[in-house]
């Protein structure tokens, strides 16, 4: 069977071609690959969508053992990254964008941890009765990741939000106002102006709403947070390390940009069934 219908979460020809130049393959003291890498990232895409544990790959991929070492590794020596943002530059360009972006939106969301997430990571969201991790995201206009860090869920959102803001000041330069809801509202407006030439406009509900209602501009992160979740492995946490727990985030978001960039007429990675 070929390897690009397997399973709905396998790339086809045309997105390999977009992932394979961006992700090392060489392994250090010169010891050989022995696995084809199309095979180790289509297997990390599985886990991603699936939210199979590792030890449950199908015995169709290689070793779960050298799929996680192969994670691992892209997740520490930067080609995630690479990958994650050469992506999101490419479907920018192909929206008619340009490719570096110039304002965001912030918002967080509280995710229940499983028993792997260990005591020292995890903590509990009273508003939202939620026991687990945060993930601290800002998109872009498009809803496209940028920045992506998460915390203990006990951290409320304008503290988690120092990190995020950070990280955007240090890596995208041109970003210089940011869309948030009013948790994000107080001392932390006036430090993202001061400190980082940020604007942090805080969108909020008209007065007098009752029940849901789209705000302008907030809807957008909520949609990824959406897009996201649809990916088994991102509905809990499960992950031991924070740094695992953010790597899968780009993970999901690399199977959605290939999928935008080369459509390969099955249903959206976000809303492919394995069943």
């Amino acid at each position: 069977m070929s390897p690009t219908t397997r399973y709905p979460s396998d790339l086809t020809d045309a997105q390999w071609g977009l992932v394979d130049p961006l992700l090392s393959d060489e392994i250090p003291g010169g010891r050989i690959r022995v696995h084809p890498k199309r095979e180790l990232v289509d297997a990390v895409l599985y886990v991603v969508r699936t939210g199979c544990a590792w030890r449950q790959l199908p015995k169709d991929f290689p070793p779960w053992e050298t799929v996680y070492w192969w994670f691992a590794r892209w997740r520490d020596d930067g080609s995630l990254d690479a990958l994650h943002d050469e992506l999101r530059i490419e479907v920018r360009k192909k929206a008619g964008r340009n490719q570096a972006p110039s304002a965001g939106c912030l918002d967080a969301q509280s995710i229940k941890g499983a028993d792997t997430v260990p005591a020292s990571t995890r903590g509990y969201d009273a508003g939202k009765k939620t026991g687990g991790r945060k993930r601290h995201i800002i998109v872009d206009t498009m809803g496209l990741l940028l920045v992506v860090m998460v915390t203990s869920a006990g951290v409320q959102d304008r503290d988690g939000a120092v990190g995020p803001l950070s990280a955007l000041f240090a890596r995208f330069g041109g970003v210089r106002h940011v869309w948030a809801d009013g948790g994000y509202a107080g001392k932390l407006v006036e430090a993202a102006r001061w400190f980082l030439g940020i604007t942090v406009d805080i969108v909020k509900k008209k007065e007098g709403q009752r029940g849901f209602e789209v705000l302008p501009r907030r809807w957008v992160v909520e949609r990824t947070f959406a897009w996201i979740t649809k990916c088994r492995r991102l509905d809990h946490d499960y992950e031991r390390l924070i740094v695992t727990s953010e790597a899968m985030v780009k993970w999901a978001m690399v199977g959605l940009m290939t999928r935008r960039l080369a459509p390969s007429g099955r249903r959206p990675w976000a809303n492919t069934s394995t069943r």
